[in-house]
């Protein structure tokens, strides 16, 4: 978030164009892990980052929820029907038996649930939900991925030691993404509108030896030229990964 920006977490946004949103929900969280045994489950002012992502979602324009599970699936599964009850829309759990491999896996375990276009976040990043609506309203065709990018790479609300990098071209096309490229100049916020062209990318990722992660994926989609990035703009995202970002997230909220 720029430092003079509003933080504002949910906004209405009535109107917006509706689609599918897969959430990744698989993995351990070991850095969360001092406060609550299952990431998604973590509260954050006493709701869960799995709500309060579902909330930004629904609100940005998704129209139901596929949530991909992993590490402690039974509990996260156990969930999902009281996020149902309290958003209004469908949620749907697709479990992922190689959770402990990349994330890519954990989008192509739910490949056979989404036929059109979709969104694609993180159970873990919170965010305003207008990044979503904008991404959604601005894909145009040819484009096979839109990744909200933010470009105040000098924020030092950003972990960059963890963050994906993004090197996006003048015409806002991603040349390059990965955590340890150099030259870049913008984060990847972790919030996707994308197609069924990423599952194949995954797939042609993993074929020719990569390791199945979803930035392989991105990449593939950005070699052939239809991944692009969207400036979110300086709107507030955080990625709650480990308890300073919890701290952060906690004020925030407090703030909103």
């Amino acid at each position: 978030m720029r430092r003079d920006e509003k933080r504002k977490i949910a906004i209405g946004r009535g109107g917006a164009k509706a689609v599918k949103c897969l959430i990744i929900a698989a993995g351990q969280g070991t850095r969360l892990r001092s406060l609550a045994a299952s990431k998604p489950l973590a509260e954050v002012a006493g709701v869960p980052l799995i709500e309060h992502v579902g909330r930004s979602a629904r609100a940005g324009g998704a129209s139901a929820l596929v949530v991909v599970t992993g590490y402690q699936a039974e509990r996260v599964e156990a969930f999902l029907p009281v996020l149902a009850d309290r958003l209004g829309i469908a949620v749907e759990a697709v479990r992922n038996p190689a959770w402990e491999r990349p994330n890519g896996l954990s989008v192509l375990a739910a490949a056979d649930r989404l036929d059109g276009d979709f969104a694609l976040l993180m159970s873990d990043h919170l965010f305003d939900p207008s990044i979503l609506a904008a991404a959604i309203a601005g894909r145009s065709g040819g484009v096979e991925l839109t990744l909200a990018a933010d470009f105040d790479v000098a924020n030092p609300e950003l972990d960059l030691d963890d963050a994906t990098k993004i090197d996006a071209g003048p015409d806002g096309r991603i040349r390059r993404i990965g955590k340890a490229i150099a030259g870049y100049n913008a984060i990847d916020t972790g919030i996707f509108v994308t197609s069924p062209a990423l599952f194949g990318a995954i797939r042609a990722s993993v074929a020719g030896g990569g390791s199945g992660s979803l930035s392989e994926g991105v990449q593939r989609l950005a070699d052939r030229g239809t991944a692009y990035v969207h400036d979110n703009a300086g709107r507030w995202w955080l990625d709650v990964d480990d308890a300073p970002a919890w701290r952060k997230a906690e004020a925030a909220l407090a703030a909103a």
